[in-house]
Parts: C-alpha cells; structure tokens; sequence
C-alpha cells in the first residue's frame, strides 16, 4: 500500500486530497472491499498530514458509504449494494421533482422500458411469473378508493419486471424512477374514470407475453401502455 499512503505534501484542502486519494485507491481496486485501512495513526505519518485533516477526510467517505468505521476495530473499505446506488438517486429524484422532471421520466420511460419487457420475456424465471401473479391479483383486489395503494401496486409490477429482465443495472437504473411515479398514479386512479381498468387489462396482457415468452408481444404491449401514460400526462398533468 505504499503507493497509496504516501506524504501529500502541505498545499492547502488537504482534507479533500486524502479522500481523493483513498476513493481513487478504492476505485481502482488498490483497496479492495472489505480491506482494513491502516490506523489513523500510520496514515497521518504516511500522509504526512495532522490528525484534524485526515479524520476530515474519513467523516466524509464514512458519509458517502466508502469507508465502514467500526469502534474498537478499525476502518474498511465498504461493500456498495444496489440498494445503495437506488438511495442515493432516490433522493436526488425527490429533491429535483417537478413538472419538468416528470416529462423526461416518462420520455426515458418509452425509451427503455418496451425493452426491459422484452428482456423479462427472455430471461423471466417461475418465481418472477408467480410474484406478477399475485401482484395483478392484489390490484384487482384493490379499494378504489385507496388510491394509494393501487398506486404502490402498480409500481411494484414494473419493478417486478424490471428485475425479471435478468440484469441488475435495470434495477438501478429503474427503481428510483418508479419510486416517484406513486404521486402521479395516485392522482390518475383517484380523479380519471376507468384508468383502472385500462390498467388492468394492459398489465394482464403482459404478463400473458411474459409468460409465453413472447419478446415481441411483451415489447410493444409496454409501448402501448407508455404511450397511454404519455397520453394522460399530455391531457391532464402537464400543469399538475
């Protein structure tokens, strides 16, 4: 680790220095998950740098997740999980959500998400068949009047297809989207007569195409039911 832990010098920031150096260690896989850090001690000698700048340092990649300070043990390098990587652009969705954020939600919704049913087609598994299921089965079951909870229910049927596609980088690529989409689907349920329905029948056809492995049928019934969402937000939620 000695091309890692070496003297900084005495330029100023050089909190932020020691945290680049440690992330782009991390990185690269000069340190690898799991791997204890030497002692604040070896690395403020190695650094060459004051106690002050480099628990600084630490703070800061301990709030990003990079590092894991366990008291009475030491420090290592964290494991990333997708449900790390979905908080995180979770939050940014949320601060950032208005009108505008919505139209290019549901313009990455059409792009992408024909071909996330085409995937799901593909790779679906029985476990995936039987959770798609259950869940068409809970929405019918549904009160109309907990708009809410329809609202979650269809959200969770395109996560479900979104983690049958087989590949996980749809998942955290896809989930924080979803995780928005409640607001919107909680105002169509409650205020647009029928939309349930409409609904149903759409996601019930598709789950038909993911059953039968059917890769062409699933991707343009997706695209038909994009195309209506797109239609909705046009005719009622464009100032919404």
């Amino acid at each position: 680790m000695d091309d890692i832990f070496k003297n900084l010098g005495n330029r100023q920031t050089l909190s932020q220095k020691i945290e680049r150096t440690i992330e782009n260690a991390i990185r690269e896989k000069k340190l690898l998950i799991g791997s204890k850090l030497p002692t604040e001690h070896e690395m403020c000698e190695a650094f060459g740098v004051s106690r002050t700048a480099l628990r600084e340092a630490l703070r800061r990649l301990s709030a990003r997740g990079l590092i894991n300070i366990k008291k009475g043990s030491g420090m290592y390098v964290s494991q990333i999980t997708i449900e790390d990587a979905i908080n995180s652009l979770n939050l940014y969705y949320d601060l950032k959500f208005d009108n505008n954020l919505l139209s290019q939600i549901i313009e990455v919704r059409r792009l992408f998400e024909p071909e996330i049913a085409r995937l799901a087609a593909k790779n679906r598994t029985e476990e995936n068949i039987k959770e798609l299921d259950k869940n068409l089965v809970d929405f019918k079951k549904c009160n109309h009047d907990n708009t809410q909870l329809e609202a979650d229910l269809d959200n969770k049927f395109h996560l479900i297809i979104a983690k049958s596609s087989g590949n996980p980088i749809m998942q955290i690529t896809m989930e924080p989207i979803y995780s928005l989409l409640p607001r919107m689907r909680n105002y169509i349920y409650g205020n647009i007569e029928g939309e349930k329905d409409n609904t149903l029948t759409l996601h019930k056809q598709i789950i038909e195409a993911i059953r039968s492995k059917n890769e062409l049928e699933a991707y343009e019934l997706m695209t038909t039911h994009l195309n209506r969402t797109q239609e909705i937000y046009d005719k009622y939620m464009k100032y919404f």
